[in-house]
Order: C-alpha cells, then sequence, then structure tokens
C-alpha cells in the first residue's frame, strides 16, 4: 500500500487532516511526523507517493524539508500549507518544487481536490518513468536481436561497406541466401544512419499476395476495391523520413515493380483508387537470395528498377563460408536463449563447436540459432559433441 506523509506540528490539524483524508483515500496508509526533523526522517527512510506540510514547524522548517527531501529524493511530489502570512514563504516552495500550496484557514474541499490532482500526476509520473524503463529495455533487446556476431574476413568486410554506405542515402541492394543474416544487414544501415531516429518500415514483398502489394506500398483510399472499407496509409508514407526494408523483392509482381520504380524516380507515391500524390522522404533498402542477373533474362525482374536498387550492392555469404564464427554466434544464442527462457546460459565444450563447423548449414545462421536451442533444451548440462551427433541429424 502506498503511503501519505503529513508533517505538522499542531496536533489537532494533523489529526482532521488525516480523519478526512483517510476517509476519501482508502487506497493509501498514512504516517503522521509531528515536526520537519521527524519528516525529514521519514523521507530518508521510505518513499512516499505524497507529502504534506506545514511551513512553520519546530526543529526544520517546511521549506528546509522541502529542499533537503528533493534533493534527496527529486521525485517526492509536496503540497505545502501555509498561514497568511506566509504567502511568501509557500511561492517560494512553488519554485523550489513543490506542487501546491493550501493556505490557512484550510478549505477542505480545495484540499482534497488538490491532494487526488497530486497523486493522479505522481501515478502518470510513474507510469511514465516504467514506460520509458520499458522502452530502454525494449531498444536493448531490439539492438540485441539485430546485432551482427562474428570476426571473420567475410563479416569485417561487411561492416566496412556499412559504416561507409549508412552515412549517406545511396539505395543499398543486400542479396545472399535464405537464413544467412541480410536483415540483420539492413537494421545496421539504418540505425548507423542519420535517419536512426526515423522509423524502419520492413515489407517481406514474398508474403504478401501479387493484388495485395500495391495497396501495402502504397496505401488505397475507401471503396477502391472490395474489402476497401476505409483509406489506408501505405509503407511508404509510413516509412517517410525513415527507412523502408523492401525483403524478397525479387518476388515482387512486375506491376508492382513499375510503381516502385516510379516511386524511386519522382519520391512520390500514390494510393490505388486515388489521383492524388504523396511526398515521400525515404530510404530504401531492398534484399533478395535470388539471381537478379538471371531474373533480368527471364523478364522476371525490370532491369531499370535493379539498377535504381543496387547503387551499393552488399553481398551476404551463407555461414558456410565463415565457419570461424560459428563459436561466437553459438554463445552468442546461447545467451540470448537463456534471457528468453529465464535461465542461466549453458555452456558448449570445444569438441561440440567443432562437431558443429564440421556440419554443412543450408540454413544458415536461422538455422544455427535453432540448433542451439534444442541444444540448450535436450542436451547435458555443457553440451557435449554427443549432444551434437544425438541432436542434430544432417
Amino acid at each position: 500500500m502506498q503511503k501519505i506523509l503529513i508533517v505538522e506540528d499542531e496536533k489537532a490539524i494533523s489529526g482532521v487532516l488525516h480523519s478526512i483524508l483517510s476517509d476519501e483515500l482508502t487506497d493509501y496508509e498514512f504516517v503522521i511526523a509531528e515536526d520537519g526533523l521527524e519528516g525529514y526522517k521519514q523521507v530518508e527512510k521510505e518513499d512516499f507517493a505524497l507529502v504534506i506540510s506545514d511551513i512553520k514547524m519546530p526543529k526544520l522548517s517546511g521549506t528546509e524539508l522541502l529542499k533537503q527531501s528533493l534533493a534527496l529524493k527529486p521525485e517526492t511530489t509536496f503540497i505545502m500549507i501555509s498561514g497568511h502570512a506566509d504567502i511568501d514563504s509557500a511561492v517560494s516552495c512553488l519554485k523550489e518544487g513543490a506542487y501546491d500550496f493550501i493556505s490557512k484557514p484550510i478549505d477542505i474541499n480545495r484540499l482534497i481536490t488538490s491532494v487526488k490532482n497530486a497523486l493522479v500526476k505522481e501515478t502518470l509520473k510513474k507510469e511514465n518513468k516504467n514506460l520509458q524503463t520499458e522502452n530502454k529495455t525494449l531498444k536493448r533487446k531490439v539492438s540485441k536481436k539485430y546485432q551482427m556476431i562474428g570476426t571473420s574476413p567475410a563479416l569485417q568486410k561487411i561492416q566496412d561497406m556499412i559504416e561507409k554506405v549508412a552515412a549517406s542515402d545511396a539505395r543499398v541492394l543486400i542479396t545472399g541466401p535464405n537464413g544467412a543474416g541480410k536483415e540483420l544487414v539492413a537494421h545496421a544501415i539504418h540505425n548507423q544512419s542519420e535517419r536512426a531516429r526515423g522509423p524502419m518500415v520492413e515489407v517481406n514483398c514474398a508474403a504478401i499476395p501479387s493484388e495485395l502489394i500495391e495497396s501495402e506500398l502504397f496505401g488505397h483510399v475507401k471503396g477502391s476495391f472490395t474489402g476497401a472499407i476505409k483509406d489506408k496509409q501505405g509503407k511508404f508514407e509510413q516509412a517517410n523520413g525513415g527507412t523502408i526494408f523492401l525483403d524478397e523483392i525479387g518476388d515482387m509482381s512486375l506491376i508492382a515493380q513499375a510503381k516502385v520504380l516510379r516511386a524511386l524516380q519522382e519520391s512520390k507515391v500514390s494510393p490505388v483508387g486515388s489521383d492524388k500524390e504523396i511526398k515521400v522522404d525515404v530510404r530504401v533498402i531492398a534484399a533478395t537470395n535470388k539471381n537478379m542477373q538471371k531474373e533480368i533474362e527471364e523478364g522476371k525482374f525490370r532491369e531499370d528498377l535493379y539498377h535504381r536498387l543496387s547503387v551499393i550492392e552488399i553481398y551476404v555469404p551463407p555461414l558456410d563460408e565463415r565457419k570461424e564464427d560459428i563459436k561466437l554466434l553459438v554463445e552468442h544464442f546461447s545467451g540470448m536463449i537463456a534471457d528468453e527462457h529465464g535461465t542461466a546460459a549453458k555452456k558448449f565444450d570445444d569438441k561440440a563447436i567443432d562437431a558443429l563447423k564440421a556440419l554443412s548449414w543450408t540454413g544458415n545462421i536461422r538455422e544455427l540459432r535453432n540448433v542451439v536451442e534444442r541444444l540448450i533444451i535436450l542436451g547435458g548440462n555443457t553440451v557435449s559433441e554427443g549432444d551434437v551427433a544425438s541432436f542434430v541429424r544432417k
């Protein structure tokens, strides 16, 4: 139960305050201090949702109590009680950080209103603080999720390119097999760019039916097609000021490709069913696991769009070409999985790591992550070569 501290040297007044407020605020516990010094000791000892303090008191004035308490615990909310002769002191208290002051003789309705408002403010302040903490935690988790792990020459080359590319607004095409980490490269470019404070909007072009891809990318207006029951903002518009990541761009229909090309040429988009043009400021990063030259030759992908997208091309190699990173990846995934499961991270002995390196990873890093989770669940306290032989089928 949260507590409210009443600091008042006149017992009659503190008694009345306690009686009235305890009837109004049944969810709070009340503590009484008979002078400023005792009040400060209470503040030192525990946190209060609210402190109601007289200004003129022996041993330590209410003004000094306020100053010292806020120096010790800046988040503490104070309501000061003052006589008419102490108005200047009360105003000074507001400047020092008090929420409000109530003049004597006390208007009970005014007091109750002020106390309730102060407690609402305190609740909102705590909720905001908790939200900020949650946001920081989430950002750390997201940052860890998209962390690039390894020291291989192949990965170092990619990281060097990211550092150079991120500073510009150049479009980037990321190529490589499924599960190799193309999404991580895209996030790294965005996070290291000047657009990092803006949104990063991801679109999996392979997961969206061809008849809906235009609506997803550019939006639509109500009634433009069956099922369009209201206006919808497209991904390009959502990414305004930031980055749009077009994953599996090689699976996009030729009709949608033509519209994307126009959007890149003019920095404008038109929602489906509308003649209106919306200007957008978006950096485009695309990714594909396809051989784009072959797709162009077969007429499945527009060559002019390819050249628009591939100002910079970054190739992400398969895990089989950077096996020296497997040990660090296993340690990284072990820590992540332990956090997710709320358990201690398991160690993998050297022979287990060697056994994993000896395997072929057609599913690349994504497959390795799944295998690590399986070994953590099914393997011994320290994952061994025998665990790898028993639980990894190749």
